[in-house]
Protein backbone atom coordinates (compact mmCIF):
# COMPACT_ATOMS: atom_id res chain seq x y z
CA UNK A 1 0.00 0.00 0.00
CA UNK A 2 1.23 3.46 -0.82
CA UNK A 3 -0.22 6.91 -0.92
CA UNK A 4 0.39 10.28 -2.48
CA UNK A 5 -2.33 12.88 -1.97
CA UNK A 6 -3.96 10.04 0.00
CA UNK A 7 -3.99 7.87 -3.11
CA UNK A 8 -3.55 4.23 -2.31
CA UNK A 9 -2.63 1.40 -4.65
CA UNK A 10 -3.11 -2.20 -3.59
CA UNK A 11 -0.99 -4.45 -5.77
CA UNK A 12 -1.19 -8.16 -6.46
CA UNK A 13 1.08 -9.91 -8.96
CA UNK A 14 0.30 -13.56 -9.64
CA UNK A 15 3.19 -15.99 -9.76
CA UNK A 16 5.30 -16.44 -11.82
CA UNK A 17 4.96 -12.87 -13.01
CA UNK A 18 6.75 -11.15 -10.12
CA UNK A 19 9.97 -12.86 -11.14
CA UNK A 20 9.24 -12.41 -14.85
CA UNK A 21 8.63 -8.69 -14.53
CA UNK A 22 11.83 -8.32 -12.56
CA UNK A 23 13.95 -10.35 -14.98
CA UNK A 24 12.26 -9.07 -18.17
CA UNK A 25 12.06 -5.40 -17.21
CA UNK A 26 13.76 -4.38 -14.01
CA UNK A 27 16.97 -6.40 -14.01
CA UNK A 28 18.82 -3.43 -15.51
CA UNK A 29 17.42 -0.91 -13.01
CA UNK A 30 19.35 -1.25 -9.74
CA UNK A 31 17.43 -0.90 -6.49
CA UNK A 32 13.97 -1.15 -8.05
CA UNK A 33 11.45 -3.79 -7.00
CA UNK A 34 8.61 -5.05 -9.16
CA UNK A 35 6.11 -3.70 -6.63
CA UNK A 36 7.67 -0.22 -6.45
CA UNK A 37 7.84 0.04 -10.25
CA UNK A 38 4.20 -1.02 -10.83
CA UNK A 39 2.86 1.13 -8.00
CA UNK A 40 4.80 4.12 -9.36
CA UNK A 41 3.07 3.67 -12.72
CA UNK A 42 -0.38 3.42 -11.11
CA UNK A 43 0.25 6.51 -8.97
CA UNK A 44 1.47 8.52 -11.97
CA UNK A 45 -1.72 7.54 -13.81
CA UNK A 46 -3.85 8.53 -10.82
CA UNK A 47 -2.10 11.91 -10.63
CA UNK A 48 -2.95 12.62 -14.27
CA UNK A 49 -6.44 11.13 -14.16
CA UNK A 50 -7.56 12.86 -10.97
CA UNK A 51 -5.83 16.21 -11.61
CA UNK A 52 -5.77 17.54 -8.10
CA UNK A 53 -5.88 16.58 -4.48
CA UNK A 54 -8.78 14.12 -4.74
CA UNK A 55 -8.19 11.08 -2.57
CA UNK A 56 -8.74 7.59 -3.93
CA UNK A 57 -7.71 3.98 -3.71
CA UNK A 58 -7.47 1.29 -6.35
CA UNK A 59 -6.28 -2.25 -6.86
CA UNK A 60 -3.94 -3.47 -9.57
CA UNK A 61 -3.65 -7.15 -10.51
CA UNK A 62 -1.08 -8.54 -12.93
CA UNK A 63 -2.25 -12.01 -13.95
CA UNK A 64 -2.54 -14.60 -16.73
CA UNK A 65 -4.58 -14.95 -19.91
CA UNK A 66 -7.08 -17.44 -18.42
CA UNK A 67 -8.04 -15.12 -15.57
CA UNK A 68 -8.51 -12.15 -17.90
CA UNK A 69 -10.42 -14.24 -20.45
CA UNK A 70 -12.80 -15.56 -17.78
CA UNK A 71 -13.45 -12.07 -16.36
CA UNK A 72 -13.90 -10.64 -19.86
CA UNK A 73 -16.48 -13.33 -20.69
CA UNK A 74 -18.35 -12.96 -17.43
CA UNK A 75 -18.48 -9.17 -17.17
CA UNK A 76 -18.23 -7.95 -20.77
CA UNK A 77 -19.70 -10.84 -22.73
CA UNK A 78 -16.50 -11.34 -24.75
CA UNK A 79 -15.00 -14.82 -24.47
CA UNK A 80 -11.50 -13.75 -25.43
CA UNK A 81 -8.25 -12.61 -23.91
CA UNK A 82 -7.77 -8.87 -23.73
CA UNK A 83 -4.86 -6.84 -22.48
CA UNK A 84 -6.44 -4.85 -19.64
CA UNK A 85 -9.76 -4.77 -17.83
CA UNK A 86 -11.01 -2.02 -15.53
CA UNK A 87 -13.76 -2.55 -13.02
CA UNK A 88 -14.89 0.83 -11.74
CA UNK A 89 -16.64 1.27 -8.42
CA UNK A 90 -18.60 4.20 -9.91
CA UNK A 91 -19.69 3.23 -13.40
CA UNK A 92 -20.38 -0.03 -15.22
CA UNK A 93 -18.36 -1.07 -18.22
CA UNK A 94 -19.72 -1.72 -21.68
CA UNK A 95 -21.43 -5.05 -22.29
CA UNK A 96 -20.29 -6.15 -25.72
CA UNK A 97 -21.42 -9.77 -25.92
CA UNK A 98 -24.12 -11.18 -28.16
CA UNK A 99 -26.08 -12.68 -25.28
CA UNK A 100 -27.93 -10.59 -22.74
CA UNK A 101 -25.82 -9.27 -19.86
CA UNK A 102 -26.26 -11.01 -16.53
CA UNK A 103 -29.09 -9.64 -14.42
CA UNK A 104 -28.25 -6.93 -11.94
CA UNK A 105 -27.81 -8.59 -8.59
CA UNK A 106 -29.13 -5.51 -6.77
CA UNK A 107 -25.70 -4.29 -5.74
CA UNK A 108 -25.08 -2.64 -2.42
CA UNK A 109 -23.20 0.42 -1.28
CA UNK A 110 -19.82 -0.55 0.09
CA UNK A 111 -19.25 1.36 3.28
CA UNK A 112 -15.68 2.48 3.88
CA UNK A 113 -14.22 3.07 7.33
CA UNK A 114 -14.06 6.75 8.30
CA UNK A 115 -11.13 8.61 6.78
CA UNK A 116 -10.47 6.08 4.02
CA UNK A 117 -10.15 7.30 0.42
CA UNK A 118 -12.98 6.41 -1.94
CA UNK A 119 -12.46 3.19 -3.91
CA UNK A 120 -12.02 3.68 -7.66
CA UNK A 121 -12.00 0.00 -8.56
CA UNK A 122 -9.58 -2.53 -9.97
CA UNK A 123 -7.31 -2.74 -13.00
CA UNK A 124 -6.42 -6.23 -14.22
CA UNK A 125 -3.63 -6.74 -16.77
CA UNK A 126 -2.74 -9.92 -18.66
CA UNK A 127 1.06 -10.08 -18.51
CA UNK A 128 1.33 -12.66 -21.33
CA UNK A 129 -0.84 -10.42 -23.56
CA UNK A 130 1.37 -7.43 -22.72
CA UNK A 131 4.39 -9.52 -23.76
CA UNK A 132 2.77 -10.47 -27.09
CA UNK A 133 1.70 -6.90 -27.85
CA UNK A 134 5.15 -5.50 -27.05
CA UNK A 135 6.70 -8.02 -29.42
CA UNK A 136 4.13 -7.27 -32.18
CA UNK A 137 4.69 -3.52 -31.86
CA UNK A 138 8.46 -3.82 -31.51
CA UNK A 139 8.15 -1.86 -28.26
CA UNK A 140 9.98 -2.46 -24.99
CA UNK A 141 7.90 -4.63 -22.66
CA UNK A 142 8.13 -2.03 -19.88
CA UNK A 143 6.52 0.56 -22.17
CA UNK A 144 3.65 -1.78 -23.08
CA UNK A 145 3.00 -2.81 -19.48
CA UNK A 146 3.13 0.81 -18.29
CA UNK A 147 0.73 1.86 -21.06
CA UNK A 148 -1.75 -0.86 -20.08
CA UNK A 149 -1.69 0.13 -16.41
CA UNK A 150 -2.16 3.82 -17.27
CA UNK A 151 -4.92 2.97 -19.76
CA UNK A 152 -6.74 0.90 -17.14
CA UNK A 153 -6.48 3.61 -14.50
CA UNK A 154 -7.90 6.18 -16.91
CA UNK A 155 -10.88 3.89 -17.52
CA UNK A 156 -11.42 3.69 -13.75
CA UNK A 157 -11.78 7.46 -13.62
CA UNK A 158 -14.35 7.57 -16.42
CA UNK A 159 -12.17 8.09 -19.50
CA UNK A 160 -13.02 6.10 -22.59
CA UNK A 161 -12.33 5.78 -26.30
CA UNK A 162 -15.78 5.34 -27.82
CA UNK A 163 -15.65 8.44 -30.02
CA UNK A 164 -12.79 10.47 -31.55
CA UNK A 165 -12.92 13.29 -28.96
CA UNK A 166 -12.83 10.88 -26.00
CA UNK A 167 -10.05 8.90 -27.69
CA UNK A 168 -7.92 12.01 -28.22
CA UNK A 169 -8.37 13.13 -24.60
CA UNK A 170 -7.57 9.67 -23.24
CA UNK A 171 -4.47 9.31 -25.43
CA UNK A 172 -3.28 12.77 -24.36
CA UNK A 173 -3.60 11.78 -20.70
CA UNK A 174 -1.79 8.50 -21.41
CA UNK A 175 1.12 10.39 -22.98
CA UNK A 176 1.23 12.83 -20.05
CA UNK A 177 1.32 10.04 -17.45
CA UNK A 178 3.93 8.07 -19.38
CA UNK A 179 6.07 11.20 -19.85
CA UNK A 180 6.22 11.66 -16.07
CA UNK A 181 7.74 8.15 -16.00
CA UNK A 182 10.17 9.00 -18.84
CA UNK A 183 8.37 6.59 -21.16
CA UNK A 184 7.54 7.61 -24.71
CA UNK A 185 4.53 5.90 -26.23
Amino acid sequence: MSSQHDRQVYLSVDEPFTGSIFSDILGDIPGTSTEDWLMGIAKAALDVALEGTETAQMSLLITDDDTVRNLNARFRGLDEVTDVLSFSADHPGHWEGEAEPPEDTGGFDFVMPPGEPAPLGEVIVSYPQAQRQAKERGAPLEHELALLVVHGVLHLTGHDHLDPEETALMQSKERTALATLNIQN
